[in-house]
């Protein structure tokens, strides 16, 4: 875990879509794609052994993790057991990885993507330790999907082939991911992700113990820095809602402040109650049905923004930084 505080660096400002974002076209970024998935399906299943273990070799930061974290792979198995989960896993997902090589015939705009937010990352965060690889793959659709590592964003082709994928709407994978979370399964939130790894690389939530404000706050900063390395991505995408319920929460603010301050839930610690409000889930139950989850992450987001607002000379470095509780009382929020 690399936890790295930079200063900002001194560039010149340009509005970009009515936003103040800075020009970063100077800023060099050395990262290339590496794609696991294709080196993988190309193995001889009838012929596993030595290629399997070259292969492995071949993504030495990778490797070993996809075979004992992704696949889950046994250590304690023998050579033939492996090779034979290997080939299993190849056969049965073959389906999978020749819809992920059209969907993804060509992995350049999501490459640049990812480039242009580490050009943001750099720029508030000059002395962050920048992947040097974008790495991609596929694995089971029940586990992991998009990870970083120590030298590489990775992502899980698996969990972007579009929300409509029919795999999706299997029982045995909605077990893992039901169908609020697979409406973001889709190619253009590879960036979202991969930048939301990093933020919570650099910023590791460590709340558990603190109010339903506190937590508020903090998922509202991180989403605040979201939005700054990200300037061109959609909000709604940024947070996980769909368009329609962004739009709703903002037409709603009030309301939705209301059910805090109404319910004195600010100052609680009961993680039963603040689970329900900073927690990814299917609606808020005290809103509606069309309502998102995880509105009290959109609450602390609309606090950070009016902090900010108040405050603009404060560099995101310093945001981050903040304690929680000093940014709620000058935000002075009430919409």
């Amino acid at each position: 875990m690399r936890l790295i505080i930079g200063l900002l660096l001194i560039v010149s400002i340009v509005s970009c879509n009515d936003k103040k974002v800075p020009d970063v076209s100077h800023i060099k970024i050395e990262i290339s794609s590496k794609h696991f998935e294709k080196d993988l399906f190309a193995l001889d299943t009838n012929q596993l052994g030595t290629p399997l273990h070259q292969l492995i070799s071949k993504y030495p930061s990778f490797g070993g993790l996809f075979m004992s974290t992704i696949l889950v792979a046994d250590p304690r198995w023998s050579e033939d057991t492996v090779t034979a989960y290997v080939k299993n896993f190849i056969s049965s997902y073959r389906p999978v990885y020749d819809t992920s090589q059209v969907v993804f015939k060509d992995f350049t705009p999501y490459e640049n993507e990812i480039k242009k937010a580490l050009q943001y990352l750099h720029y508030y965060f000059p002395q962050y330790k920048l992947p040097h690889y974008i790495i991609t793959y596929i694995g089971p659709m029940d586990g992991y999907g998009d990870l970083i590592i120590d030298d590489a964003i990775v992502v899980g082709l698996h969990t972007h082939l579009g929300k409509n994928y029919s795999a999706y709407r299997s029982a045995w994978v909605q077990e893992t991911y039901p169908a609020y979370l697979t409406q973001r399964f889709e190619p253009s939130y590879i960036s979202v992700n991969s930048m939301k790894n990093i933020v919570l690389d650099m910023y590791p939530e460590k709340n558990d113990d603190k109010s339903l404000v506190v937590q508020m706050v903090e998922k509202g900063k991180r989403l605040y820095m979201l939005n700054a390395i990200l300037p061109d991505k959609e909000e709604y995408k940024l947070i996980g809602y769909t368009e329609k319920q962004l739009k709703d929460c903002y037409a709603g603010e009030g309301q939705i402040w209301d059910l805090f301050i109404q319910n004195n839930l600010l100052q609680t610690l009961d993680n039963n109650i603040i689970k329900n409000y900073v927690s990814e889930g299917p609606k808020t139950q005290e809103l509606g049905d069309g309502s998102p989850g995880n509105i009290g992450s959109f609450a602390g987001w609309q606090i950070v923004k009016k902090y900010m607002a108040k405050n603009p000379a404060t560099t995101l470095p310093q945001l981050m930084a903040l304690d929680a509780e000093k940014i709620f009382s000058e935000a002075k929020y009430k919409p």
